[in-house]
């Protein structure tokens, strides 16, 4: 159940809801649970939520000439500008805590093929949360539990 816990918090994180997943995971981390499950469910559960950003923002040319659409035209225009610059491996900064839920709508926006997106918002998401448990083992003392 708590491994389920942390990967349904870790998918909200990577949507525009408010949660925050590497809290979770670093109190799980002081519980031994084994890190690579840790680093597993929130990894999927990071990565399928960026999948519905990209979802979400394949959607965006449907109704961006809505009334209640929440971004211009001209902000559009310069968030293609900009992805087209670094391109789909922009995808790889999907984790960041500011902008990277933006990247991975505007992934969804430009129409990266699937199996791109996926592969990129991973290898992402995944090394972040890597890095997470390195971090909070490192200033906790923790050891690493077995599988």
């Amino acid at each position: 159940m708590a491994y389920l816990t942390l990967f349904l918090t870790a998918f909200a994180a990577a949507t525009l809801l408010p949660a925050y997943s590497e809290i979770l995971l670093g109190t799980m981390i002081s519980q031994d649970y084994s890190w690579w499950w840790l680093w597993f469910w929130a990894t999927l559960g990071n990565t399928l939520g960026s999948v519905v950003n990209g979802v979400i923002g394949r959607q965006v040319d449907r109704f961006k000439h809505k009334r209640w659409f929440p971004v211009s035209e001209l902000q559009l225009h310069k968030a293609r500008n900009r992805f087209n610059r670094y391109g789909q491996w922009s995808l790889l900064m999907g984790w960041l805590p500011l902008g990277g839920d933006a990247l991975t709508l505007v992934g969804g926006i430009m129409r990266v093929p699937w199996l791109n997106f996926v592969i990129l918002v991973a290898i992402g998401k995944g090394t972040r949360y890597a890095f997470v448990l390195w971090l909070v083992a490192e200033a906790s003392g923790a050891s690493s539990p077995s599988p």
